[in-house]
C-alpha cells in the first residue's frame, strides 16, 4: 500500500470513527432513556456535551496540530476515546452518561481537523478539496455503522453491549492510525517549522480571528453541519420510533438510508464545484434546499411514513455541502497557521452541534407525554427550530462580508 493510499484508510477510518460517535446514541436512545430514565432535555444535553467537548478542545488541538503534528496529536487523544466510549456504556443515571460523552468528545476533538490539515500537508489547490471529500465521504461509514449493525448487536447484547463494543472499535483506530498515518508526505522532506513559544503560538491563533471574511463562514458553519447531525444523530429515531412506530430494527435501516445519502452528496461536490465554477453558489442551494426540506418536516401536519422517510434522507444528501464551507475558511488563513485556522471554523460547528441537540430536546420536551410518548407536534416543532436557525445562518453567509481567498 503506498503512503498516500494508507493516510487515505486512517483518515477515512478516525474521521468515520467520530462520526459513529457522534450518530451512535440515536438507534439506542429509546431503549437508554427509558432504562436511564432521561428527559428528552436531558437526552439532548447527553448528545451535546460530545459537541460542548469538542469546542473546549479547538483552541488546544489546533495549536497541537501546528506544533507537534496530526499524528501524535490523535494518537494522544485516542486514550480519552476509549475511555470515554467504554464509561458511556455503565451509565447508571443521566450524569455519567453527560460525563462520558463529555469524554469522549474530547478523545474525537482532533480527528476530522487532522483530516484537514493532512490534505492540506499532502495535497493543494483542488486536489486538496477533492482529496478532502473523498475522506468526508468514506467517513460516512461510521453513519452506516451507527444505523443498522448498531441496532442488530443492540438486539443482540443490549444498548450496554454494543456501546461496550465501540471502545474496542475506538482502540483499534487508534492503532491503526498510528502504524499507517505520516505527517508529511515521504516524496518531500518535511518544511521547516519554526518553533513557537506559548506567547507566539496564541498570538498565531488571535491573527486568525482578525482575517477578514471570517464572520461569514462562521455564520454558515455555525449550523450547516449541526442542522442535519441533531437530526440523524439524536432525533431521528425517537421521531420514527414514537411517530411512526418503527422498532430498533426499522430505526436502524431507516438511518442507515440517512447515512448512505451523505457520501452520495458529498461525491457530487466535485463536479457540481467544476461546473459552477465556485463553491459559494453550491453551499447557498445546499443551505437553502436543507431549510426547505426542515420546514416541510415542521408544517407537514400527519406526513406518511414513506413521506418522512424520503425528507429525512433529502435532508442529509442535501446537507453534504459543509466542507465546501471548510474549503472556503481554508483559503483565509496561511498555511503556517492552518492548524489553529481549521480549528477555528470548526469551533462554529461543534458550538453549533451542542447548543441545536440541546435547544430542540428543550423545544420537545415543553410537549407533555400522552400515553407514554410525545406527540407529533412535539418534533415538527423541533424540526421548525432547526429550519430558523439554518435560515439565520444562511443570511449571514449571503449578507456578511467575503473575504479573499488565498
Amino acid at each position: 500500500m503506498s503512503a498516500a493510499a494508507a493516510l487515505m484508510v486512517a483518515l477515512a477510518a478516525m474521521t468515520g470513527l467520530s462520526q459513529f460517535h457522534r450518530a451512535a446514541l440515536g438507534v439506542v436512545a429509546p431503549d437508554l432513556a427509558a432504562d436511564l430514565a432521561l428527559t428528552p432535555a436531558v437526552l439532548g444535553a447527553a448528545n451535546g456535551m460530545f459537541f460542548a467537548a469538542l469546542l473546549v478542545a479547538q483552541i488546544p488541538v489546533g495549536i497541537a496540530l501546528d506544533r507537534a503534528g496530526p499524528r501524535r496529536t490523535v494518537a494522544a487523544l485516542a486514550g480519552l476515546a476509549v475511555a470515554g466510549a467504554g464509561w458511556q456504556a455503565l451509565a447508571t443515571d443521566g450524569t455519567t452518561l453527560l460525563a462520558a460523552r463529555f469524554v469522549l468528545g474530547l478523545g474525537s476533538a482532533a480527528s476530522f481537523m487532522a483530516a484537514v490539515v493532512l490534505c492540506a500537508r499532502w495535497h493543494s489547490g483542488a486536489a486538496m478539496t477533492l482529496a478532502l471529500s473523498r475522506v468526508f465521504a468514506v467517513s460516512q461509514m461510521g453513519i452506516l455503522l451507527a444505523g443498522a449493525p448498531l441496532a442488530a448487536l443492540a438486539g443482540l447484547l443490549g444498548w450496554r453491549g454494543a456501546l461496550g463494543g465501540s471502545a474496542l472499535l475506538t482502540a483499534a483506530c487508534g492503532v491503526l492510525w498510528w502504524r499507517l498515518v505520516r505527517d508529511d508526505p515521504p516524496d518531500r522532506p518535511p518544511p521547516h517549522r519554526e518553533a513557537e513559544t506559548l506567547k507566539q503560538a496564541l498570538l498565531g491563533q488571535v491573527s486568525i480571528w482578525r482575517l477578514p471574511g471570517l464572520a461569514r463562514v462562521l455564520s454558515m458553519h455555525l449550523v450547516a453541519y449541526a442542522a442535519a447531525a441533531t437530526v440523524i444523530g439524536l432525533w431521528a429515531g425517537p421521531y420514527l420510533a414514537e411517530v411512526h412506530g418503527l422498532d430498533a430494527a426499522g430505526r436502524g435501516w431507516a438511518l442507515a438510508a440517512m447515512g448512505a445519502a451523505m457520501p452520495a452528496g458529498l461525491l457530487l461536490l466535485g463536479p457540481l464545484e467544476r461546473m459552477a465554477g465556485s463553491r459559494r453558489p453550491i453551499v447557498t442551494a445546499g443551505a437553502a434546499l436543507a431549510v426547505a426540506t426542515l420546514a416541510a418536516l415542521a408544517l407537514w401536519h400527519g406526513a406518511p411514513l414513506g413521506a418522512a422517510l424520503m425528507l429525512l434522507v433529502l435532508l442529509v444528501l442535501f446537507s453534504a455541502y459543509p466542507v465546501l464551507v471548510v474549503a472556503e475558511g481554508r483559503s483565509l488563513f496561511p498555511d503556517h497557521l492552518v492548524g489553529r485556522g481549521a480549528t477555528t471554523v470548526n469551533l462554529a460547528q461543534v458550538l453549533g452541534s451542542a447548543l441545536l441537540p440541546m435547544l430542540v430536546g428543550a423545544v420537545v420536551g415543553l410537549f407533555p407525554e400522552a400515553g407514554g410518548v410525545r406527540p407529533e407536534a412535539a418534533y415538527r416543532a423541533g424540526f421548525g427550530v432547526l429550519g430558523a436557525a439554518l435560515a439565520l445562518g444562511l443570511a449571514g453567509w449571503l449578507l456578511l462580508p467575503r473575504g479573499a481567498a488565498r
